[in-house]
């Protein structure tokens, strides 16, 4: 059995896919790369079969109609082998010798009987002509190199979000938890990550710089202007999270109020958006997600509201909307995303 399986979901990535399998092969013998075609129209297949040749051991080609990210995810993980899972988008990649640390360690916690469910590393924004890229670690919010439980994490920045970038998942896990990803829909890396966490339940973060999150395209799914236009997707990946989980059933209070802050930044993403559309039509639909939020689960919709983020929504008229553009403008300059 492999001990890691990557997948890699491609739609027309030609242009740069070698760079994520390339940087993948430095694992070895014991990742299994599996690379899924989703309808592409370039040479991706091509590629992909021309890697498999090479690598017959270690990479797999699987091609299928065009079902979107999250269908790709899905045929990857119903097809991974690996003790443990981890997504790898096609214009991304990773660092080779953070990645060979990683693997050094989880054979280590199997052999000694201690594998986690979630294994997490940090990972950086490779934001195209920045100066300085800008990495996202877990310091001050979770234990380092040991064992721990979610009885045991700290404070969560604002920024420390755990993405699909940061995590590499029991295969099992994610399996058994029955996660499925929408089809044609963007932004399903927020399913990916959030509705497995109830059934977590160990953790190991290393601090390493494993994982390098590309953005700079012009046709890239988190462009301001490109999520604007999608924002009916972002509305409908933002409902489906809260309707997976009843919030007051999670045992573990910290879990908890991390998965309320969770559900905070996604309210906060689509409100965002929705006031820079500035739309009448736009207003409206933001003001019918937070009466959804209200009518769905009046205690989250409370611990929404109590937050900064729920409050900062929320504030009414022309200024309320102003002062959540410029708080949007100056958290993305300091965190470097879009």
């Amino acid at each position: 059995m492999k001990l890691l399986t990557a997948v890699i979901p491609c739609y027309n990535s030609a242009a740069y896919m070698s760079r994520a399998i390339d940087s993948l092969l430095s694992g070895g013998e014991e990742m299994e790369i599996i690379i899924v075609n989703d309808g592409s129209t370039d040479n991706t297949q091509e590629i992909a079969e021309d890697y498999q040749r090479k690598y017959p051991d270690i990479i797999r080609v699987i091609s299928q109609e065009n079902g979107g990210h999250g269908e790709a995810v899905n045929t990857g993980l119903y097809n991974a082998t690996g003790l443990y899972f981890k997504v790898v988008d096609s214009d991304d990649w990773v660092n080779e010798k953070a990645l060979c640390q990683v693997m050094a360690t989880l054979k280590e916690l199997i052999a000694d009987g201690k594998s986690p469910d979630l294994f997490l590393a940090n990972y950086v924004y490779e934001k195209v002509d920045a100066r300085k890229k800008k990495v996202i670690n877990y310091n001050w919010a979770l234990p380092k190199d040991r064992i721990f439980t979610w009885d045991d994490i700290m404070h969560f920045k604002q920024s420390q979000n755990i993405l699909m970038h940061s995590t590499i998942y029991r295969t099992k896990l994610l399996k058994d938890c029955g996660i499925r990803l929408p089809k044609h829909t963007f932004y399903v890396d927020n399913i990916f990550v959030y509705q497995p966490l109830p059934y977590v339940k160990t953790l190991y973060y290393m601090d390493v710089n494993l994982y390098r999150y590309f953005i700079g395209r012009a046709d890239q799914s988190v462009n301001e202007q490109v999520m604007i236009k999608r924002i009916d997707q972002q509305l409908k990946i933002t409902k489906i999270m809260i309707e997976s989980h009843d919030l007051q059933q999670i045992k573990s209070r910290k879990l908890q109020n991390y998965m309320v802050k969770y559900l905070a930044m996604m309210m906060a993403i689509c409100s965002v958006f929705l006031i820079k559309e500035g739309s009448d039509e736009s207003l409206a639909k933001k003001q019918e997600l937070w009466e959804y939020l209200k009518r769905y689960d009046k205690w989250l919709y409370k611990r929404i509201r109590s937050q900064i983020l729920g409050r900062s929504m929320n504030i009414p008229g022309k200024f309320g909307r102003k002062v959540v553009e410029v708080g949007y403008n100056i958290t993305r300059k300091i965190y470097g995303f879009n």
